[in-house]
């Protein structure tokens, strides 16, 4: 089910005063009371699991990452296992993904037996290198991201601490607020210290040229191709065999043909009532997940977003209100707000370019996994030709 443009206008009524008396009526009076019933989407739930091997992955490098000299007794990672949310021992998870960590012998202290340490090895070094290329080559991604965060938010003010919460999701370095917004004063100004709770990071230069969001992009993408002015507006889509009741397609149809609001317009003189609002979250909900780089984010991260981007309490009501733009994926027990139109199946459409980060990791990974077949094929050939026949015992082999 797609709703377009001219789609939606042939089911207007001729009246077009009594159609936006009967979209007030209706938006006031049963907006809190309109309700889609949930629907999983395998596909795009199958999106969330084929990123939870190497995540967890990431996790383990990220804990001997932020270790003095980058390096860790294999026991004291062990004892971290539940925090890290490791189902098996470092020993079983280091030889399931090899190529990751070289183990080696040292003193934890001096007179002590050495015990086993873990570090960096070479390959995973190689790509941890190749991240600082990744990031600088898309240096101007990275400052325009980070403006429009800051562009469509309250004031054009973030807390830095939530900002370093949301790293991961828009692809910032783990240093950004040290290195990257101290070279962009025209930008950026950071108040106080960040991981005190008391931090800010301000805009100091509004650009037009940020101030355009994907939605209104894309419909001027299509006046130029077209050479027909169009309008910008959401796309729409709901997998085959969703349905949706016919009062919701009613009221869908009359909120969709609302004039869009960009996220990047002031909103402070909007009711947070008025169909408006609604119009403007919904485009906020778009931008932001735009901007991610897996055009998804968790729903309680969004949450901490409340007051920067005026969310009312009830803001997760809108992925499954809207479920023909936004997705709400329940994988892993976590809530997960998801922009269907930038997913064909369980593969994203257009990727980011800092998306080459992660690739890299998955490749070492992939890379590590082909040789521990390989060498459990060997072992096993081994095996194979080293037993009498004749003798007809059951070999028993222990693969981790």
């Amino acid at each position: 089910m797609l709703f377009h443009r001219h789609a939606i206008s042939s089911h207007l009524n001729a009246s077009r005063s009594s159609t936006a008396v009967r979209v007030w009526i209706q938006f006031t009076a049963s907006i809190s009371s309109l309700k889609v019933v949930w629907r999983r989407d395998p596909k795009l739930d199958q999106a969330i699991e084929n990123d939870k091997a190497w995540r967890q992955c990431a996790k383990v490098v990220k804990e001997v990452l932020n270790e003095p000299g980058k390096v860790i007794p294999l026991r004291y990672l062990e004892k971290r296992r539940e925090r890290l949310r490791l189902t098996v021992k470092i020993q079983t998870f280091l030889s399931r993904n090899p190529g990751l960590f070289d183990v080696y012998y040292d003193r934890i202290k001096p007179k002590t037996e050495p015990v086993k340490f873990l570090r960096f090895s070479d390959a995973l070094q190689r790509v941890l290198d190749e991240e600082e290329r990744i990031y600088l080559e898309n240096e101007p991604l990275l400052v325009a991201k980070l403006c429009k965060l800051l562009m469509m938010s309250k004031d054009n003010v973030v807390n830095a601490d939530k900002l370093l919460h949301v790293k991961r999701e828009f692809g910032f370095p783990n240093d950004f607020l040290v290195n990257l917004v101290p070279k962009y004063p025209e930008y950026f100004k950071l108040n106080g210290s960040p991981g005190e709770g008391n931090s800010y990071l301000e805009l100091v230069t509004w650009n037009p040229n940020f101030a355009k969001s994907v939605i209104e992009q894309r419909a001027d993408d299509e006046s130029k191709s077209t050479g027909i002015k169009i309008r910008p507006s959401f796309n729409w889509k709901l997998p085959s065999g969703f349905l949706i009741r016919k009062e919701m397609r009613e009221w869908i149809r009359d909120w969709m043909e609302l004039p869009y609001i960009s996220p990047y317009d002031d909103a402070s003189d909007l009711d947070q009532a008025s169909q408006e609002m609604e119009k403007r979250t919904v485009g906020v909900f778009h931008e932001l997940l735009s901007l991610s780089l897996y055009k998804r984010i968790p729903v309680p991260i969004l949450g901490k977003f409340t007051e920067e981007y005026r969310f009312s309490n009830a803001f997760s009501s809108v992925f499954t209100r809207h479920s023909g733009i936004f997705y709400m994926s329940l994988k892993g027990g976590i809530k997960t707000a998801m922009l269907r139109e930038a997913y064909k199946g369980d593969e994203l459409i257009d990727r980011d370019p800092l998306l080459e980060v992660n690739d890299n990791f998955i490749l070492l990974l992939a890379e590590g996994h082909k040789q521990r077949i390989e060498k459990l094929n060997l072992q096993k050939q081994a095996v194979e030709n080293n037993t009498t026949p004749n003798k007809g015992l059951p070999i028993v082999m222990h693969m981790e």
